[in-house]
């Protein structure tokens, strides 16, 4: 079995401090994606930068302290890639793959965005240059005979079912038409891995606000997701959201999305 995680950690060095060092100890995953890490390497204490057992890839982002994406693999990867071949967001630590023995696993932040602002602006440039990477992932990763799969905060929810207060949020960024639209259209390039599994279900949701009563009334959005491809998505046997049994708990606003899957 091949089992791959995926966490915004909101700030790896606090989530450190908060819980994660002890998580990572105790997972089963062989992959551990993350995002909004907000920390070059050599600012991470050694057990989180090199932890025993794991290899790690940094992607920082140019602009301190923010962003940020890491890769956690329990075996060497054949090659890893930072970026997607874009001049503005290859420096923005948004994106990393690397290759695994038939599947290319990767970590993607997308820009969350704000409604009428820049951050939207370059939120949908963001996804006007990386749905023809995707398209380009699929096509290459097919014709070697491998599989693909893309871990992250995606900041979108496809569905009403994807978010608890979807009427309130109809005009919110990550909520809009055309980010929905444009998700949709990755979906016929790739599966939702979690909502193949759960595909009647409220949630499960992935991210809640440090506001109010969000996480205790499970007030929340799901926002992360593992889009993999279609052969690699047909073999996933479990998938889950690791939610933390009280708020005190938590160690980021964001929980583990965590799938199985067969292997060859």
């Amino acid at each position: 079995m091949l089992t791959v995680t995926s966490v915004n950690v909101n700030g790896l060095r606090a989530a450190a401090r908060k819980g994660f060092v002890e998580w990572l100890a105790g997972t089963d995953a062989d992959v551990v994606c993350l995002q909004e890490v907000r920390a070059e390497p050599e600012q991470l204490p050694e057990a989180v930068r090199r932890p025993e057992g794991w290899h790690t890839a940094h992607a920082p982002a140019g602009a301190k302290g923010r962003a940020g994406v890491s890769l956690y693999t329990r075996r060497e990867p054949d090659e890893v890639r930072t970026g997607f071949g874009s001049a503005e967001f290859d420096g923005s630590g948004r994106y990393i793959e690397a290759d695994l023995p038939g599947v290319t696993v990767a970590s993607l932040y997308l820009p969350s965005g704000e409604v009428g602002t820049e951050r939207q602006d370059e939120k949908m440039r963001f996804l006007a240059e990386f749905l023809p990477y995707l398209r380009e992932l699929k096509a290459r990763s097919a014709a070697a005979g491998r599989e693909a799969v893309i871990c992250g905060d995606w900041n979108i929810a496809h569905r009403e079912a994807d978010l608890r207060n979807w009427r309130g949020n109809r005009k919110s960024s990550g909520f809009l038409p055309e980010e929905r639209e444009w998700l949709t259209e990755v979906f016929t390039e790739y599966k939702d891995v979690v909502r193949e599994l759960h595909p009647d279900q409220e949630g499960p949701y992935s991210w809640w606000s440090y506001r109010g009563r969000a996480f205790d009334n499970d007030t929340g959005w799901r926002i992360d997701y593992q889009v993999a491809t279609a052969g690699l998505a047909g073999r996933a046997v479990k998938a889950y959201v690791e939610r933390a049994e009280t708020h005190a708990e938590r160690w980021s606003d964001h929980a583990p999305v965590t799938a199985v899957y067969e292997q060859r």
